[in-house]
């Protein structure tokens, strides 16, 4: 690789085929997805990525059935209980974006435990994108503008001021799996430059040579 990107973000797609595929619930998908989250972070770590940010959950996805939803919604509890001491050992900073305040109570006091816990933090900067859409952001940009007393806004950067990733930089690399070929609403803006990798392998089988590879792919 002849340079390390600032940013990389990935769309984690595939947990529940994966799951299907082995004649196992889907949650047992999504379980498995988070651990190919704490592998794709270690891996991050060593090649000196400085920022990663992580698709979890999309504003759509509450289409789903309402058993996979609730599992879903209770991963980041289960995140922390699993992750948080290895996190903070490592120096890595978690960061949730999204309407945050439409996720259940419980989900979202564990997301603001996480973030007040490792604010401190600056080995890595891992964002999670938590009933997120890429459209909403936007929407929601706008309308606190116009809320605002800003001065006509004339350049993107005045404009990502009112934006949930408003301190995020632009990615450098925006990597899907399971081998769809979409954005699916994601970070439309922030990746409007970036390098598009998609891999045939569903998540739960990313390994951090992938995101090596991914990095150092033409």
């Amino acid at each position: 690789m002849n340079r390390i990107p600032e940013h990389v973000a990935i769309m984690m797609d595939g947990n529940g085929r994966w799951a299907t595929e082995q004649g196992k619930p889907r949650s047992a998908g999504h379980y498995a997805g988070m651990l190919a989250v704490r592998r794709t972070i270690e891996a991050a770590i060593r090649l000196g990525i400085q920022n990663l940010t992580l698709y979890a959950f999309s504003s759509e996805n509450w289409k789903r059935p309402k058993q996979e939803v609730d599992y879903i919604m209770r991963l980041p509890g289960i995140f922390y209980n699993t992750e948080m001491k290895a996190l903070k050992k490592a120096g890595v900073r978690v960061e949730f974006f999204g309407n945050l305040q439409a996720l259940p109570p419980k989900t979202l006091a564990v997301v603001k435990k996480t973030m007040e816990e490792t604010i401190q933090n600056q080995t890595l900067i891992l964002r999670i994108a938590l009933n997120y859409g890429s459209k909403d952001e936007i929407v929601e940009g706008l309308k606190e503008m116009a809320q605002s007393n800003s001065q006509r806004i004339q350049e993107y950067e005045e404009l990502r001021q009112f934006f949930w990733t408003k301190e995020m930089p632009d990615v450098d690399v925006l990597i899907r799996t399971s081998g769809e070929q979409r954005l699916s609403n994601f970070l439309l803006l922030q990746a409007a430059n970036a390098k598009l990798v998609f891999i045939k392998a569903y998540w739960p089988d990313f390994e951090g040579d992938m995101l090596s590879d991914a990095i150092a792919a033409d």
